[in-house]
């Protein structure tokens, strides 16, 4: 399974728009924001994949984001997610809670722990746990995402143009 992280969007769909061309050639099947949506408009760029939203520090007031989650049909896991696919089991946060993600990591309950908020890519291994930072759409060079293939965890930042 190919999954497609991104972050940090801010709503900027002009930097979005690139990264979800570079998703589709990567045939992801799911994709996981890990937060700072910044505007309804981005929710529905990510329409083609089932798509897993958390919240990030500039994404308030949530409401109008999490409705427009919600009519795209898409999930949204407010300011913490948790998945388990193809025995993986994956959280993601944005990171702006720098408590909340050190216990995340530090838990061991997660084989993958995805956030965001620092704008920089960058992944590094924590015991068992595969911590990840697939990098920014916007105030970030290069913009980048993150692909990882499960049940692997194989990863690739690739920068977005």
């Amino acid at each position: 399974m190919i999954i497609g992280i991104v972050s940090d969007t801010h709503g900027h769909a002009a930097f979005t728009r690139p990264a979800i061309r570079m998703l589709e050639s990567c045939d992801v099947e799911l994709v996981i924001h890990c937060g700072d949506i910044g505007s309804a408009e981005i929710i529905w760029l990510f329409e083609p994949w089932p798509a897993h939203f958390v919240f990030g520090n500039v994404d308030s007031p949530s409401g109008v984001l999490r409705d427009t989650i919600l009519a795209a049909g898409q999930t949204c896991h407010e300011r913490f997610g948790m998945l388990e696919l193809v025995g993986r089991r994956i959280a993601f946060l944005h990171g702006d809670d720098a408590p909340r993600l050190r216990e995340t990591i530090d838990s061991g309950q997660y084989d993958l722990v995805c956030y965001g908020h620092t704008h920089q890519a960058e992944q590094h291994p924590h015991g068992r746990t595969l911590v990840l930072n697939p990098g920014a759409l916007f105030r970030a060079q290069p913009h980048s995402i993150a692909i990882v293939r499960l049940p692997q965890l194989e990863i690739a930042h690739l920068p977005v143009d």
